[in-house]
């Protein structure tokens, strides 16, 4: 299984942010699963349109970040394209 880190860089957000001291697994889900504990753990988030941003602007191809999986991060671009 490959080891995926989240990126090293820390920004000011991320101290404040549920995910902080949770196992990394959590949020990079096998590809059939849909990253549901993730997602529970992004809901309350208080910084969790900045992760968002964050994964957005930084292409982020792995895991969950600010709720979004890889998959729904890409529409989310897809549909911002659209409507700009």
């Amino acid at each position: 299984m490959q080891t995926i880190e989240r990126t090293t860089t820390t920004f000011p957000w991320q101290q404040l942010a549920r995910c902080k001291g949770v196992d990394p697994e959590v949020f990079h889900p096998a590809p059939e699963e849909d990253g549901h504990d993730a997602k529970q753990i992004c809901t309350l988030c208080p910084v969790r349109e900045a992760c968002l941003e964050h994964a957005l602007s930084a292409r982020e191809k792995f895991g969950v970040w600010g709720g979004y999986t890889e998959r729904e991060r890409r529409r989310e671009i897809r549909r911002r394209r659209r409507s700009a």
